[in-house]
């Protein structure tokens, strides 16, 4: 395997501490390698050294003659000035660089819903950060670096970019190394694992899973981590062996050993109990949103809206930007009032929102962490078990010195962190997460799922990060074509739908080439209705009864999880058939549910 680059007793030291001390690491022929850590320990610092944009106080970096290196900063690098068309391909003519694939590939991937002829500096910073990502990608490179590529990217955005790094190298060529905070990209695209930790940078084999289970591994061999992060780190390799069978059919993940490792780990959540304290705390009703329209003008957002959120209601949900998503969830917090149609709120509903903004902190910038949550609660009941602020704060990352830390001297992640807290502290029964993942390294979305793993309430989830929603919500909604959609298939749905052409306005956009033109570019074929005549109306019947009987069925399954919740929690043989009938109705409804598309497919 040919060498690329490497790097030889690297050490890096800024006035107040060192960042690397006698680090050697090399990049070869075909590694694909995922870069995690916490926060501030110099994973950024890493791509900049060995990209030659800084230079060691000591050590060298060599590279093969010849070898060329791309790299995309998490900093805005792209020029104002310029248009879409000139940072991204420069001065080529259109029909060169439209006849070259990749470029065809990478501007229908990214950049099809942005204006081709458009200067940057009227752009968004998502739609500039695309821009830049495509810029990069045009390139023809041995070597790409990616600092953060999934900032400002959908999940379909997130699933593109993952294709396209799989296969933009032939097998056994080119090298890659990412810094990311998303773990399902870092699973699907890496072959090898560097954690950059005090002052040093440990090799992993495999992607995310595999690092998980080599560094429980490590830990409990070693036993020089403390115990609190040990049992997370086990409870999230738990989720991992327990979870989508696509991760755990991966050879690179030792199943035995797995199994060895979790033998006595308990499942990540309890949803029996939890559902029961969720009925106790919001009682039976919750929110209905009920033949929901809204619109704004002649701007129709969402129609026909039908949504029974339940106690203890764990739901992730996805569309793309400007679907609706903000309005929906509007409808629920009472932010939004409806065109048409119902929103039912039940009595004792008390909804708090993890927002983007930080708003809870703008008033306590110059108070101290300790002196801010001091004002709020004594103790927090989280896994059965009382809580002081100051164990909350352990929890998620923060040492004793930092209580005495001014809120405005916090990094991003840590203000992050106390505005969760302080939700937290306020008791809601409702939480809504919106893109709760911004500013949070693995270590730290570790512990906030753990944290969340307690939450005896409803939780609502909006975030683009696959992973999270995977882990900590129990079944997801997509915003399509203005309507509120069931997934009983997951993102894999999603994703298959949106190729499918649902979520029509994003659709059409990304059906059109630079300067909005229609392209031919992953143009897909135009098609006929699939039937006619009898079998037509045979068709709309059927799916008719399936609509019904899924209605009826999830009527059911809202009253069985409500038995369970009243039920006697110490007959344990009765729970059992509960849980056993309420198991029956899911995979019943399942399989009407997957009748149900098919017959979509073929009407619509």
């Amino acid at each position: 395997m040919a060498h690329l680059l490497g790097a030889e007793a690297l050490h890096l030291e800024y006035p107040t501490r060192v960042i690397f001390d006698s680090v050697t690491v090399g990049l070869n022929e075909g590694d694909r390698v995922g870069i995690v850590g916490r926060n501030g320990d110099g994973k950024s610092t890493l791509l900049s050294l060995l990209s030659g944009r800084i230079e060691p106080d000591a050590g060298r970096v060599t590279r093969r003659r010849g070898v060329t290196l791309g790299m995309l900063d998490q900093a805005d690098t792209v020029d104002s000035s310029l248009t879409v068309a000139q940072a991204v391909v420069g001065d080529l003519d259109e029909h060169v660089w439209a006849g070259d694939a990749n470029t065809r590939d990478v501007i229908a991937g990214l950049l099809g819903d942005v204006d081709w002829h458009a200067v940057i500096g009227t752009l968004s910073g998502g739609q500039r950060r695309r821009v830049a990502l495509a810029a990069l990608l045009v390139g023809d490179w041995d070597i790409i670096f990616l600092d953060e590529p999934t900032n400002h990217l959908d999940v379909e955005g997130i699933a593109w970019l993952a294709q396209h790094l799989k296969k933009r190298w032939a097998p056994g060529s080119g090298g890659l190394a990412v810094v990311t905070h998303d773990r399902w990209f870092l699973d699907e695209v890496s072959t090898d694992t560097w954690e950059v930790h005090d002052r040093l940078i440990e090799p992993f084999e495999g992607g995310y899973a595999a690092y998980i289970l080599q560094r429980v591994e490590r830990d409990r061999m070693a036993s020089t981590m403390e115990a609190k992060r040990q049992n997370l780190m086990k409870k999230e390799l738990a989720w991992l062996r327990r979870g989508a069978p696509a991760r755990t059919s991966k050879p690179k993940f030792r199943m035995d050993a797995a199994a060895e490792l979790i033998a006595d780990e308990p499942p990540v959540r309890d949803t029996v109990s939890l559902t029961q304290m969720a009925t106790a705390r919001l009682g039976k009703d919750v929110v209905d949103i009920l033949d929901v329209s809204v619109s704004y003008g002649d701007n129709l957002v969402l129609e026909g809206v039908e949504w029974r959120i339940a106690p203890g209601e764990r739901t992730g949900i996805l569309g793309v930007n400007g679907a609706g998503k903000s309005t929906l969830l509007g409808l629920v917090t009472g932010a939004v009032e409806p065109s048409s149609g119902t929103v039912k709120r039940g009595k004792t509903v008390k909804i708090a929102t993890l927002t983007q903004q930080l708003a809870e902190l703008a008033e306590v910038q110059g108070d101290r962490v300790s002196e801010v949550i001091g004002r709020y609660r004594t103790s927090y009941v989280a896994g059965g078990k009382e809580l002081t602020p100051g164990q909350l704060l352990e929890r998620l990352g923060f040492t004793s010195a930092q209580l005495m830390t001014p809120v405005k001297d916090l990094s991003g992640g840590q203000k992050r962190r106390l505005q969760l807290l302080l939700i937290l502290l306020d008791e809601p029964n409702v939480l809504i997460l919106d893109e709760p993942t911004n500013d949070l390294d693995t270590d730290m979305l570790a512990a906030l799922e753990d944290l969340l793993d307690s939450f005896p309430g409803t939780l609502l989830v909006v975030s683009h990060d696959r992973y999270l929603l995977e882990r900590v919500t129990d079944q997801q909604y997509a915003v399509l074509d203005h309507r509120f959609r069931h997934l009983p298939g997951g993102l894999e749905q999603y994703l298959t739908l949106r190729k499918q052409g649902a979520g029509s306005a994003d659709a059409r956009a990304r059906d059109k080439g630079p300067g909005g033109t229609a392209s031919s570019i992953g143009a897909p074929a135009a098609s006929g209705p699939a039937l006619a005549g009898a079998e037509l109306r045979a068709a709309e019947k059927e799916r008719s009864s399936l609509e019904r009987r899924i209605n009826k069925l999830t009527g059911q399954i809202d009253t069985q999880h409500h038995r369970i919740a009243e039920f006697d929690q110490s007959d344990y043989v009765g729970l059992g058939a509960l849980t056993a009938e309420l198991q029956a109705f899911e995979t019943q409804i399942a399989d009407l549910e997957t009748r149900w598309l098919e017959l979509s497919e073929l009407l619509d």
